[in-house]
C-alpha cells in the first residue's frame, strides 16, 4: 500500500508502484483537472506540485511520490479563488483551455518562490509548458496581474 497526501488529504492506493502519478490522480481519484497531454514530459499539461515543486505527473511513478505532498489544480484553492485563477479569468487567458491547469500550476510554483517575477523571469519559467492555442501573451499578463494583486 502506497501513501501520499493529495490536496491536503491522506490517500492510500494499491496501484502498481510504477504507475504514473497522472493515472492515479485521474483514474483512481477522479481529479481530472490534471490533463494528459503528450505523456512524454514535453507539454506540461499534467503539471502538479510535489512538495511544492512543479512536476510533470506523467513522468513520475507512484513509488517516487510515496509520502509526498501533492497538489493538483483542484487543491490550489478550495473555492477556486487563488490569485492566479482570478487573474486567468480577468485576462480571459484560456482559448481551448486544455493546457491551462498545468499552466496555472507552473505559475503558482513560480509565484511561491518569486512573488514579483520580471517578465523575462516569467517567460523563462513558463517555457516548459506548451499552449497550442498560443495564449502566451495572456498567460504572462495573468501572472503579472496575480503578482501585483496578491
Amino acid at each position: 500500500m502506497l501513501r501520499m497526501t493529495i490536496n491536503g488529504q491522506p490517500f492510500e492506493t494499491d496501484a502498481q508502484p510504477d504507475t504514473p502519478l497522472l493515472w492515479v490522480l485521474r483514474e483512481h481519484l477522479g481529479l481530472t483537472g490534471t490533463k494528459f497531454g503528450c505523456g512524454a514530459g514535453m507539454c506540461g499539461a499534467c503539471t502538479v506540485h510535489i512538495d511544492g515543486e512543479a512536476t510533470f505527473a506523467c513522468q513520475i511513478s507512484l513509488a517516487e511520490v510515496t509520502d509526498a505532498k501533492i497538489t493538483t489544480i483542484e487543491g490550489l484553492s478550495e473555492t477556486g479563488d487563488h490569485p492566479l485563477q482570478k487573474a486567468w479569468i480577468a485576462e480571459q487567458t484560456p482559448q481551448c483551455g486544455y493546457c491551462q491547469s498545468g499552466q496555472i500550476m507552473r505559475a503558482a510554483a513560480l509565484l511561491a518562490n518569486n512573488p514579483t517575477p520580471s517578465r523575462d523571469e516569467i517567460t523563462e519559467w513558463m517555457q516548459t509548458n506548451i499552449c497550442r492555442c498560443g495564449t502566451y501573451p495572456r498567460i504572462i499578463r495573468a501572472i503579472e496581474r496575480a503578482a501585483t494583486e496578491s
